[in-house]
């Protein structure tokens, strides 16, 4: 579960640079530069979600030595 985790982090840092690549700053709001804010943004949550995962995959075991 952990390699798994760490591999779609991964995953995601690639498709968030990939989208910041393709915004145009001149104009962020229209067309593919739009596209690209909110695909960035949502990679940015993938991480954020798969963060949270990994910290109660740890708070779990920490839980289950300790009884």
């Amino acid at each position: 579960m952990r390699l798994l985790t760490y591999l779609l982090s991964v995953l995601a840092i690639v498709i968030i640079v990939f989208n910041i690549s393709k915004i145009n700053f001149s104009a962020p709001f229209e067309n593919e530069s739009y596209t690209a804010i909110i695909t960035a943004l949502a990679g940015g949550c993938a991480i954020l979600i798969l963060t949270i995962l990994r910290v109660v995959k740890k708070i779990d075991r920490t839980v289950k030595e300790k009884s």
